[in-house]
């Protein structure tokens, strides 16, 4: 299965599209019409969510295909991202329906602006209500060029039935499960279809000029020729190719293939695209990272040129298998050429995204840069005895996925792209690593600082037989700005505390503000060191910086000490039918609105700006997308430190 029939290298689809659009229905029914079936869910309606790429190989007319389901859900994109930089083309996934067309514009943003060639599937046909022209605008309204539309439905009452091949003017008859039938063009669909097929030919016509001469004298072009028009102007981005279907009834399915066959780019044509020159060493790229059990790592890599044979030596390690899915099961094959997406064994130190070629060291390509995190979530085992074993867990659930970050400040803290990613990965945790946890609210990083300038003396005097401990200290503590930090100032002169002695005093000064009468490390703090006084013998460093203590201690507790919260500077992004929405959850959140305008590069999406207390942004990105269709979103960073009333 290594090779490659008819002379043609492996080829590559993502298939892409909102959770809930049917990508994995389409996944299973391309992989079954080319003969390798994977196994379905027994009910459809209960199918589990897609929350990492599933990969499928086949052959379908003599070419050799890897076919990747992305995920839907926004809080698992960045895999969809890493799949979309692997391949030739992409299958975007939608339903016919108006008011969900927003929910694929992140996905037409992203394709346009990779200049990554993209088909629009208009799946669950079989549902249609009315016809597709609102449909097709609204989603004309997110694309960067013209929808081109294929096929017209046909209908048996209010049921869609089959449809109507635009470019070679012949109608279809739905079979559940089977090929299409070949039927006559219904008599009342023949004016709408030409009509249709005229819209069709002016589209290609305004980026074909001999195509234009044609339309201008009246000449109708060839089916061949429209063809070939098409497949040039998918490929430049000049045009996306819309096609209809129903994937769980495999209807439309046999369609898609052969638009695939005929306007996928070849593999050295997308290797051209990311500037990977033609020839030299063999060079593949991992994109996603699978610890698989006792198969062990697995690392998901494209093959970009050359050969890559099994037991090479890949980043400083022996490949240890190279696997394919056949039927949904690893397949291991001896080779892997240019075009191929496959599973490469036990690459350990390989991180995701490494450029590997064997033998050497290659000039690492693009790869696609993790979303920052919007939501965080505190885990702890229920049995300290496990402790070591989450960090090593937490550690290879990273490597997997590159959107998932965890930090230890105090507690161990996820972070990554809402609720249901971390809760996925907990669930990953107790499932695959046997992982009992508990979960809670991060804590805040609450501050305290103080109001007003206090004097306070401190004085330890203890004999416990043999030598005592004895000192003196009298210190000035007072506010400073915002934002300056710790200063401690010497003023001792004459002698009252010994020069040697100074320096512990500082260090506890600075050691007493860790925490203050809130419990909170005390910032924007000056001390100074105005007297003193020590014995010869009693005195010693420890001594002095226990009076230190004793003297922060009450001072910090009389100098009007209040409590400091985070304000982060946050910008929401949204479509602008949502920008009131977004201003309204801000507020309700003590936040103080600095304005808003329209998102760069993105029609019709706007950015709203605030400052935001941190306490208040724990679940906002589970409201944020639960007002706006799942397409909200937000950036932000650490602004400052600001007085609060409000009790942690």
């Amino acid at each position: 299965m290594s090779g490659t029939q008819n002379g043609r290298s492996p080829r590559s689809v993502a298939l892409v599209g909102p959770y809930s659009s049917g990508k994995s229905t389409l996944f299973e029914a391309l992989l079954e019409v080319a003969g390798s079936p994977v196994k379905r869910p027994a009910d459809p309606r209960n199918r589990p969510m897609t929350t990492e790429i599933r990969i499928g190989h086949c052959n379908y007319l003599g070419d050799q295909w890897s076919v990747l389901d992305c995920p839907g859900s926004i809080e698992f994109s960045h895999q969809t991202c890493c799949a979309l930089a692997m391949v030739d083309i992409a299958v975007v996934v939608c339903e016919p329906t108006p008011a969900k067309a927003a929910t694929v514009a992140p996905l037409l943003k992203t394709l346009k602006d990779e200049g990554i060639p993209h088909i629009v599937f208009i799946n669950k046909i079989d549902t249609l209500d009315g016809g597709l022209a609102d449909t097709l605008a609204s989603l004309q309204g997110y694309a960067a060029c013209p929808l081109v539309l294929r096929q017209m439905p046909t209908f048996e009452g209010e049921t869609v039935s089959g449809y109507v091949d635009l470019m070679s003017e012949r109608a279809y008859h739905y079979r559940k499960g089977q090929a299409s039938e070949l039927m006559r063009v219904p008599d009342a669909l023949r004016a709408e279809g030409e009509a249709a097929l005229d819209r069709l030919v002016e589209t290609l016509a305004d980026h074909d000029d001999a195509l234009l001469e044609k339309v201008l004298e009246d000449i109708k072009p060839t089916p061949e020729e429209l063809y070939r028009d098409m497949h040039k102007d998918l490929l430049a981005g000049s045009v996306i190719e819309v096609l209809v279907g129903a994937a769980e009834h495999a209807n439309g399915v046999r369609r898609l293939w052969k638009a695939l066959r005929h306007d996928t780019p070849d593999p050295a044509e997308t290797a051209e695209r990311h500037q990977i020159v033609p020839g030299g060493a063999a060079r593949a790229q991992v994109f996603k990272t699978v610890y698989a059990g006792h198969t062990g790592k697995l690392s998901y890599a494209r093959i970009w040129a050359g050969t890559i044979s099994d037991g090479v030596q890949l980043g400083g390690t022996r490949l240890g298998g190279i696997y394919r899915y056949l039927n949904g099961d690893l397949t291991k094959i001896p080779e892997a050429k240019q075009g191929d997406i496959v599973a490469l064994g036990r690459l350990d130190g390989v991180p995701t995204g490494a450029t590997l070629s064997p033998g050497g060291q290659p000039e690492p390509l693009a790869f696609p840069q993790a979303s920052p995190p919007v939501y965080a979530m505190a885990v702890a085992t229920t049995d300290r005895k496990d402790d070591v074993k989450l960090s090593g867990a937490l550690h290879k659930l990273a490597e997997e996925d590159p959107s998932l970050f965890v930090t230890q400040e105090g507690e161990t803290v996820l972070h990554g792209q809402g609720e249901m990613h971390l809760q996925t990965t907990v669930d990953h945790l107790a499932r695959d690593y046997g992982l009992k946890l508990s979960t809670h609210k991060p804590a805040i990083a609450y501050k305290e600082t103080i109001r007003k300038p206090v004097q306070e003396h401190g004085r330890l005097k203890r004999q416990t037989g043999g030598h005592g401990q004895f000192a003196d200290v009298k210190i000035d503590v007072a506010p400073r700005a915002r934002g300056e930090g710790f200063q401690f100032i010497d003023k001792i002169v004459g002698g009252s505390v010994p020069r040697n002695f100074i320096a512990a005093v500082g260090d506890a000064a600075e050691d007493a503000t860790s925490k203050g009468p809130f419990g909170y490390r005390v910032v924007d703090v000056s001390v100074t060191l105005v007297d003193g006084g020590f014995h010869s013998v009693d005195s010693s460093d420890m001594a002095f910086k226990t009076a230190t203590q004793i003297a922060m201690k009450e001072a910090l507790a009389k100098a009007d000490p209040v409590l400091l919260e985070p304000i982060d500077h946050v910008t929401i992004s949204v479509p602008n039918d949502y920008t009131a929405r977004a201003q309204r959850l801000l507020t309700g959140r003590r936040g103080q609105i600095l304005g808003y305008a329209e998102r760069p590069d993105w029609a019709g999406w706007d950015d709203v700006e605030a400052l935001v207390p941190e306490a208040e942004m724990h679940d906002l990105i589970i409201e944020l997308r639960s007002q706006t269709m799942g397409l909200g979103t937000f950036r932000k960073r650490f602004d400052h430190l600001a007085e609060t009333r409000v009790v942690p």
